[in-house]
């Protein structure tokens, strides 16, 4: 995805994020079901077993991503596009809560820094200033 981009779903997903509260809460009823994930680190063909086997977030599919997005795995930046472009098509459905490897220091010794910076190696710098915004 061009950087142009990649910059403005950030803009839009942070702008997003400081309009929410802290703490969110999630509830369903007994028709429905809410898909509780965690750990992601990065491994897009787990992001994507997931989304095979329980569906794509929809209004009628809630889904809470319970942090460590990124980091370890190769495609932590595919992740959080993907991520970040379902909360803000589904506002009410998508939950992103923030994990230990959403931080700068931890990004630079686990690897999400360096990939960032080999996919874009023009606007890295600006990306991964704007993803450190966002987290």
């Amino acid at each position: 995805l061009h950087a142009r981009y990649v910059l403005n779903l950030l803009h839009e997903t942070r702008k997003h994020l400081k309009q929410l509260p802290n703490i969110s809460h999630v509830s369903t009823c007994y028709s429905e079901e809410v898909t509780v994930c965690g750990d992601l680190h990065g491994q897009l063909d787990d992001l994507f077993l997931i989304f095979y086997k329980n569906g794509l977030p929809s209004p009628s599919k809630s889904y809470v991503f319970n942090g460590d997005f990124v980091d370890r795995g190769k495609q932590s930046l595919e992740i959080l596009i993907i991520l970040f472009t379902f909360l803000l098509i589904y506002p009410k459905e998508v939950h992103l809560n923030r994990g230990n490897h959403e931080d700068y220091m931890v990004n630079i010794r686990y690897g999400f820094t360096k990939e960032v910076m080999q996919k874009y190696k023009v606007h890295g710098k600006k990306i991964l200033k704007m993803i450190q915004n966002v987290f």
